[in-house]
């Protein structure tokens, strides 16, 4: 048996790939194009070995910094293209290759060009965005001044024939009509101030106005004609034209200081109605000049950002390579003679000669007189994971690493996952018509894979995108498990033959009272049509998907456990095979395992034996006669073997091991003490990392603790996980009860009825609740629960998952976050 598993050919995904520890002894002048074609190899995953130092600490920082300002300055020119509403060249025209110090040189020019450009354009909208205020300002302002006049001239006629006629005018009269009174006065007489300000902020304006003068003030305002530029956010904002009439210097200053905390902008407006003509079209004509003078400055600037979007994307993508290469530089040491990088990393064994390839081109075109220095090293440390995958398993892998990456070499789940997920998600979700729907989604995914994949998608459709093939699979056993189950949006259809029943009257009204009757052969593929709506229907199928569950559950964990046993064979761990995989083996069919096989048997005989009442007096009363519930001869003492054999599994995994382990640790121990007795001082400090040195030191207490924890929860998760399973029956059913409720109470329902008003709407809530309920949350709800299954219930019998990914230095990983 040994043999013939050794003979057995290796599995691409069930192992990581072997890795190798190695050393990289580069010269100075190769170094840079060393590291550049490794990054373009993407093979070797470079160990830091300057994690003590600061990143400002390390030899090629002042590059680093070079590149991260190149890197803001190339960002700048994204978004000022972006601004501008110019695309940038997704495919950059071809340009003879330029080096860092001359892309500097470029990048400098381009931005201090920009920044000038930049510089002028505000300037000169600013001074447009004034003049166009005055313009309006003149505009509104006029209207109210000769409202004002002629307003003025009537209480000039009324106070003389009325008021100033009066002795005691002198005494009630207020400022402001003092202000109004013709003839010598002391005071300045009725002024103005005219300005624009922002619309949301006029009526607190007008208030905190009315407050400062006590109310010796005339507000009028109107709204602007046209909306201004805001040069701060660059958004059109409403303003509101306004004209203050107040009288006195002290009124005065306390309204332009108002008006410049509110950010109001005044404007002188003459009284003249001549002058204010003549300032209008002295206004207009330099409007007219300066839109003329911003056009062509707007012109030029677009074409300057137009030549820079032609190279952009080539110069992130070259500045980004750099950054990344003197980074990895920075991970590196010099030697003692400061001539030459050393370098230490992990690469899989097949990289090597494509990685020795590489450096052996990088001394050639660097004209370096000393070639580079590659060799295996040992190491204490655990090697990362490494799984070559592709657009199908990649997606698979990734929920496995999602729970804990594989430990090195160990076992990897993502080989059954690509079969068992899927499968596991359509038997909670089988309805061939809703996998249709998927399937449908999962056909365009990958008809338009080439075009999403260079698109930036959401978050949420990135997760769909890369799933595709998931969903594909899940499709595809939904369909297979719907076609079992006879359900096409919850109806049953006649599609591989008649149905093996019939009714009891041409009615049919007894079938769900009192039952079918059988007449022929049983339906030749899955459930028989005529069993929805029948008496039996609810019963029976919870039967069949119950049980159904509970065999699939025992299939996965066992497999589980049967993968330990190839783990602990991998890595030659005996103790492991004897103490860990066959107890548990035993524990587990015998209990659930015989479970399973009663549950096969009573399917093939049409038994009508109590599986309930056989389990539990298993236990109880296992030497008691089975009576009618007795399936095969031979089952009762049958029974007390295998609860026997339970009950000696138990003590079979807890002691054993931590003692065996014991004694292999005591014995070690001596003979690394009677070795170390011929072993000098000199030798010692010779090798002072070597592996004798690296030893652990062995608590029993700890060890025991630990097995016995093991021990507990395998046992009693051979009892949880298998009730787990029982999840694939409890959603199945509430999926095909959802479908049947929205099929019967609401598409049926609506269809009942003549009006074509009362089918549109039925039929459309029908569509909504099939869409956004059964297609989207019961599809999210039954991944979740087989994400659980493969998990805890399965993965848990063999999968460590504490090792760590491998991640080389590659130009393909590098991302727009890392700029």
């Amino acid at each position: 048996m040994e043999k013939f598993i050794d003979n057995l050919p290796a599995m691409d995904l069930m192992r990581s790939e072997k890795m190798t520890f190695v050393q990289l002894i580069i010269p100075v002048e190769s170094a840079h194009r060393a590291i550049s074609y490794l990054g373009e190899l993407g093979l070797l995953q470079f160990r830091d070995l300057n994690a003590d130092k600061s990143p400002f600490q390390r030899t090629f920082v002042n590059q680093v910094k070079r590149c991260a300002e190149m890197s803001r300055k190339l960002r700048f020119f994204r978004d000022q293209i972006s601004k501008a509403g110019l695309l940038s060249s997704v495919h950059p025209v071809l340009q003879p290759d330029i080096d860092l110090e001359e892309l500097e040189i470029q990048l400098a020019e381009h931005e201090h060009e920009l920044i000038e450009m930049n510089s002028n354009s505000d300037r000169l909208q600013h001074s447009y965005n004034e003049l166009l205020e005055f313009k309006m300002v003149l505009q509104k302002a006029s209207g109210f001044l000769v409202s004002s006049n002629s307003h003025a001239v009537s209480e000039e006629r009324e106070l003389d024939e009325n008021i100033y006629s009066n002795d005691n005018y002198g005494d009630e009269v207020s400022l402001l009509e003092q202000d109004i009174r013709p003839g010598p006065s002391d005071q300045s007489g009725l002024r103005f101030v005219s300005g624009i300000i922002c619309k949301s902020k006029a009526l607190r304006f007008e208030r905190m106005l009315f407050r400062a003068t006590r109310g010796n003030m005339l507000f009028n305002h109107a709204p602007a004609d046209e909306q201004i530029m805001d040069p701060l956010s660059t958004e059109m904002v409403e303003k509101t034209v306004f004209v203050v009439f107040f009288s006195g210097m002290q009124a005065k200053t306390k309204i332009l200081k108002i008006c410049e905390a509110f950010g109001a902008n005044c404007y002188p407006v003459p009284e003249d109605i001549t002058k204010q003509r003549q300032i209008t079209r002295e206004v207009s004509s330099r409007l007219a000049e300066l839109e003329t003078t911003l056009d062509a400055g707007i012109r030029h600037r677009n074409k300057a950002l137009t030549s820079v979007g032609f190279h952009l994307a080539k110069w992130i993508n070259m500045v980004r390579r750099e950054k990344a290469v003197y980074d990895t530089l920075n991970m590196l040491n010099f030697d003692v003679t400061k001539k030459c990088l050393v370098g230490e990393g992990w690469c899989p064994i097949f990289a090597k000669p494509k990685i020795q390839e590489a450096l052996q081109r990088a001394t050639f075109d660097s004209s370096s007189q000393v070639g580079v220095i590659f060799h295996v090293m040992d190491t204490l440390d655990s090697p990362p994971t490494y799984f070559r995958t592709n657009r199908f398993t990649s997606a698979f892998q990734e929920i496995v690493d999602a729970y804990g990456v594989a430990r090195y070499q160990e076992a990897n789940p993502a080989v059954y996952t690509c079969i068992t997920f899927p499968f596991l998600f359509a038997v909670m979700f089988g309805d061939w018509g809703h996998g249709i729907c998927l399937l449908v989604g999962a056909l365009v995914l990958i008809a338009r894979e080439s075009k999403l994949s260079a698109q930036k998608l959401g978050s949420f459709m990135e997760m769909l995108f890369g799933g595709r093939y998931v969903l594909l699979l899940m499709s595809l056993f939904s369909i297979y498990c719907g076609l079992i189950y006879n359900e096409f949006f919850s109806v049953p259809f006649h599609i591989f033959g008649g149905s093996a029943y019939k009714c009891r009257d041409a009615a049919c009204s007894e079938a769900y009272t009192i039952g079918l009757i059988k007449y022929r052969d049983p339906y030749p593929f899955g459930v028989d049509p005529s069993w929805r709506g029948s008496r039996s229907e609810l019963p029976f199928l919870n039967s069949l998907k119950m049980k159904m569950s509970i065999l699939l559950g025992v299939v996965q964990m066992n497999l589980g456990i049967l993968l330990s046993y190839f783990n602990a064979r991998f890595f030659s761990s005996s103790l492991d095979i004897r103490y860990q995989f066959v107890p548990q083996m035993i524990f587990l069919n015998s209990l659930f395992g015989y479970l399973s096989l009663l549950v096969v048997i009573k399917w093939c005989t049409g038994s009508q034996a109590d599986l309930y009442h056989v389990m539990i007096y298993m236990f109880l009363s296992p030497t008691d006669d089975l009576g009618e519930n007795q399936l095969f001869w031979g089952q009762r003492p049958l029974q007390i073997i295998l609860l026997l054999l339970a009950l000696i599994a138990v003590p079979w995994m807890l002691f054993p091991k931590p003692f065996i382990l014991r004694k292999l640790n005591t014995e070690r121990f001596q003979g690394r003490a009677y070795g170390m007795l011929g072993t000098s001082e000199m030798d010692l400090e010779v090798e002072p990392d070597s592996a004798r040195q690296h030893h652990e030191e062995f608590n029993f207490s700890e060890v025991f603790v630990h097995q016995m924890i093991h021990s507990i929860e395998f046992v009693l998760g051979a009892v949880s996980n298998t009730a787990s399973y029982l999840r694939l029956w409890a959603l199945s059913l509430a999926h095909s009860e959802l479908s049947t409720v929205f099929c019967e109470k609401v598409l049926l329902l609506a269809w009942g009825y003549d009006s074509f008003i009362i089918r549109l709407i039925g039929l459309s809530v029908f569509a909504f609740a099939t869409a956004f309920i059964l297609l989207m949350m019961e599809t999210l709800s039954a991944f979740l629960h087989a994400l659980r299954l493969h998990w805890v219930e399965y993965q848990n019998k063999f999968y460590h998952g504490d090792g760590y990914k491998f991640k080389p230095f590659s130009f393909a990983s590098i991302t727009e976050d890392e700029d």
